[in-house]
């Protein structure tokens, strides 16, 4: 059984930084920083563990188990967006903030949980989800700076009493567009979903790896 997450990290308290990179006022980007600026994208390696629990007195820290399951893998798809730009004041309450820099942090972390007496069947079956997971985490860079170079030299109508604010704003709202398209694209349920299905949750016998090549070759055909 899969336990997928995406973590989408909003303000500091969540994790989304916002950038300083906003100048203000009268600050133009010049046309040669627009046209060679590029995404950063900073992908993490995965970070795995497996964990053995007793059904009958699981750990505080492990998630519960959904009905009828024995075991799964928690797979936590993170991404952290942080937007930069600079802002030219029109006057005291307009400015035009533009974009100049797009930084995106990746994280995969796989945790497999299985009762300590699980069978090599079951472990194999969890082992699946996260070969599953991380198939799709190794094109998850891509990905991201595809959707984080549209951003870069866009520019955003910025009003209001205070236009520091309101840019920073701005930058934050953008970051968090990004994360979200990010996580629509990186969407490996119905991959998941297909390899649950041929294998049965692992109750029948058909084998881990052969399911993982089908489901990750058919899910996209199968899901029309």
């Amino acid at each position: 059984m899969l336990r997928f997450r995406q973590s989408i990290f909003l303000c500091a308290a969540l994790g989304v930084l916002l950038c300083s990179g906003c100048k203000m006022p009268g600050q133009h980007s010049s046309r040669q920083n627009q046209e060679t600026a590029t995404p950063v994208i900073l992908k993490q390696p995965v970070t795995y563990s497996s964990r053995a629990f007793d059904p009958a007195n699981p750990p505080a820290d492990m998630p519960p188990l959904p009905s009828g399951e024995v075991a799964q893998c928690d797979a936590d798809f993170q991404s952290n967006a942080s937007v930069s730009g600079r802002s030219f004041q029109t006057n005291a309450t307009h400015a035009t903030l533009t974009i100049t820099g797009v930084k995106v942090t990746l994280d995969l972390i796989v945790t497999v949980w299985v009762p300590a007496d699980a069978s090599q069947h079951v472990i194999e079956h969890e082992d699946g989800h996260r070969q599953i997971s991380e198939f799709y985490y190794q094109s998850a860079d891509k990905t991201a700076e595809r959707i984080a170079a549209a951003y870069i030299g866009r520019q955003v109508a910025i009003s209001g009493a205070d236009l520091h604010a309101e840019s920073s704003k701005a930058l934050q709202q953008m970051g968090a567009e990004i994360t979200e398209e990010y996580n629509k694209e990186l969407n490996t349920e119905p991959t998941q979903l297909l390899y649950d299905s041929i294998t049965d949750h692992s109750r029948n016998e058909v084998a881990a790896k052969d399911a993982v090549d089908h489901a990750i070759k058919n899910a996209a055909v199968e899901a029309n």
